[in-house]
């Protein structure tokens, strides 16, 4: 089942983790949505610069460490979707705290290791 995922912090450059999430997420037939401060393309999937307006988004999965976050937190919350992963290094403690009062799934995890295990 296609899981429409929203990558904070994507970029173009093939040794971001970011970049190696989306290209893992369209392999195994996700759709993407990319979110950076500078519009990009990884592939087939656009890089934004504002937040998707709108969208029935599944999973969101943070490349932006805790001190970027906050820019995010009402957005994430509005478009509710049913997941947050925090990849390693992004862990926050207060955010996951925001999403699990508004009944969103907060998991401290690697997308990458999702994927490769199959339990994304």
């Amino acid at each position: 089942m296609s899981k429409r995922t929203l990558v904070i912090g994507a970029s173009e450059n093939p040794a971001r983790y970011s970049n190696k999430a989306i290209l893992a997420l369209r392999r195994n037939n996700h759709q993407v949505l990319g979110l950076a401060k500078r519009k990009g393309r990884v592939e087939d999937v656009a890089i934004e610069t504002n937040f998707p307006e709108d969208e029935a988004i599944h999973t969101v999965t943070l490349y932006v460490g805790p001190q970027h976050q906050p820019e995010y937190y009402e957005d994430i919350i509005r478009v509710k979707p049913q997941r947050v992963i925090f990849n390693p290094g992004t862990e926050n403690p207060e955010f996951a705290a925001k999403l699990r009062a508004n009944n969103i799934e907060a998991e401290e995890a690697c997308t990458l290791v999702l994927l490769s295990i199959g339990n994304y």
